[in-house]
């Protein structure tokens, strides 16, 4: 499969698109990159053309000049106008980038015309907040290698890590190679965050996934999405953990089929 390379902002934001069709957009998690959506690639650029946008600090994207979520919705808006993204576009966010996504739709409901959100909170609990403050005090502190064990951890099952254990060092890898201020920068984005008050006035048709074992925004969280933006659908997919389309590809395919228009 040819991927096309583009940036935006004269670099300052890259992204890779193949297919063609009407547009789909991929927001990738804060844990893993943009490779975590390669499984489920030929399914959605055979009837779509697909941009996946590397988020700040991955693959020669900028990272933001300050902490602030609306930096990060700033930079995918000039992406959709850069990459000639059309407005009946899907957008796809999982994890942090499903965040985004929300936070996407929310500011530019013009811009998108279907949402699903994997994996994804729209505002963390106290208990949650913590677990990023003590992370962005640490990859601030001590770089990336002070998180990366548990970090990529989190992106799977129990029972998938048991199956495949040099998955934990392929995701630190994947890890090791973010700038260390993005990320520390996507932490405090995630502490301070709270669009749950906002998703009342969504009216963009939203499908929510989430893995049944997600240990980084547990079902919980997501469902929380789901009850308050008026119409969303839920979907839960049974023994995954937070990258459904890194973990179970074939199930997340099947979830979104029908939605996207595969």
């Amino acid at each position: 499969m040819k991927l096309q390379e583009l940036s935006a902002g004269h670099g300052v934001l890259t992204a890779v698109q193949t297919g063609q069709g009407r547009d789909i957009v991929l927001l990738h998690s804060l844990l893993a990159d943009r490779h975590a959506f390669d499984a489920i690639l030929p399914a959605l650029a055979a009837k779509h053309r697909v941009t996946l946008i590397n988020l700040p600090g991955f693959h020669g994207s900028e990272p933001v000049v300050t902490p602030l979520l609306d930096a990060y919705v700033a930079r995918i808006e000039d992406g959709f106008q850069e990459f000639g993204i059309a407005k009946d576009a899907i957008l796809i966010g999982n994890g942090f980038g499903g965040t985004l996504a929300l936070a996407f739709a929310l500011d530019h409901p013009e811009r998108i015309a279907k949402l699903v959100v994997s994996d994804a909170a729209a505002g963390f609990p106290d208990e949650g907040k913590k677990a990023f403050a003590v992370m962005e005090q640490n990859v601030a502190g001590g770089g990336l290698g002070t998180v990366a064990e548990i970090a990529a951890r989190r992106v799977y099952s129990p029972a998938y890590l048991a199956a495949h254990p040099d998955a934990i060092e392929e995701r630190k890898r994947v890890l090791l190679g973010i700038d260390p201020r993005a990320f520390a920068h996507a932490c405090k984005i995630l502490q301070e965050a709270d669009l749950v008050p906002s998703l009342h006035r969504l009216r963009v048709p939203t499908l929510v996934v989430c893995g049944e074992f997600d240990q980084a925004t547990p079902p919980a969280l997501n469902k929380i999405v789901a009850d308050k933006i008026s119409g969303a659908r839920y979907v839960e997919l049974r023994g995954c953990g937070h990258c459904p389309p890194l973990e179970q590809p074939e199930a997340f395919i099947t979830a979104i089929k029908e939605f996207v228009g595969l």
